[in-house]
């Protein structure tokens, strides 16, 4: 039956793959009528089910490829798809922004493990305890950062161009989904930043902090680095065979 001749309009979504994680569990895999009262844009649509639109990158009406600017009457049948990293779809309608020259992020404050790990990989990410949505928004579309968040209302709001929600809760699983959501495997730059400020580290002449550490790390190790900001000085001690164990397990997730 027509969904213009039952009272109140509709158009009938299905949503693809990871997609599907935003859906109530009735909803997923499955095709669903949306309401489209007096029209409704393609974009208003889909946030209304719970999906964030910088999670799409194509829409099909009607087999036809559409913008999210696209105004929905009522009767159609609309097919909602993630990212394709590895399927050509060149002759259709993108959604999502082109990917940033320099892969930079912004984290939300429930993000604290997650943005030490990017930092530790070499990722410009910036993350306080205090950021409240205005200011993680501003930020990202100030500096052309990546919004990492667990608020999907978050990445819903219209100024938001790049964004990602994380779905992992371990801090380590975290980091590997987004090096596998983003592709950085081929960037991981290790122990090049500081985790605790973010900045980048300068290598130090092993003479030169000669009483700054302990005499025993001074005597074992020869290659040393500093943060320019906190005055924090590292080399390769006990904790660094857990880190490396991270970032070569994120490494290797697109052999997964």
């Amino acid at each position: 039956m027509n969904p213009r001749e039952c009272g109140r309009a509709s158009a009938e979504f299905r949503f693809y793959e990871e997609l599907n994680d935003f859906l109530a569990p009735e909803r997923r895999k499955t095709t669903f009528p949306v309401p489209i009262d007096r029209g409704r844009s393609v974009k208003d649509a889909i946030e209304s089910v719970g999906v964030p639109h910088t999670e799409v990158d194509l829409v099909l009406v009607d087999g036809a490829s559409v913008a999210f600017g696209h105004v929905l009457r009522g009767g159609e049948r609309v097919a909602v798809y993630p990212v394709f990293e590895r399927l050509d779809i060149a002759p259709v309608v993108h959604l999502r922004p082109s990917p940033l020259r320099e892969m930079r992020f912004v984290l939300d404050c429930h993000l604290g493990k997650l943005a030490r790990h990017l930092r530790m990989a070499g990722f410009d990410s910036l993350w306080e305890t205090d950021y409240g949505d205005e200011e993680i928004v501003a930020l990202s579309a100030a500096q052309k950062r990546v919004i990492l968040t667990r608020d999907k209302g978050l990445l819903k709001r219209r100024a938001v161009e790049h964004g990602h929600y994380v779905r992992e809760t371990d801090s380590e699983k975290q980091f590997r989904e987004v090096v596998r959501a983003f592709q950085l495997e081929r960037l991981l730059k290790p122990f090049t930043r500081c985790r605790v400020r973010n900045s980048a580290l300068r290598e130090l002449p092993r003479e030169s902090i000669h009483g700054r550490v302990p005499e025993e790390v001074w005597r074992t190790q020869e290659a040393f680095t500093d943060c320019p900001n906190c005055g924090r000085i590292f080399w390769r001690g006990t904790h660094y065979e857990r880190l490396a164990r991270i970032l070569r397990a994120a490494s290797a997730v697109s052999s997964y």
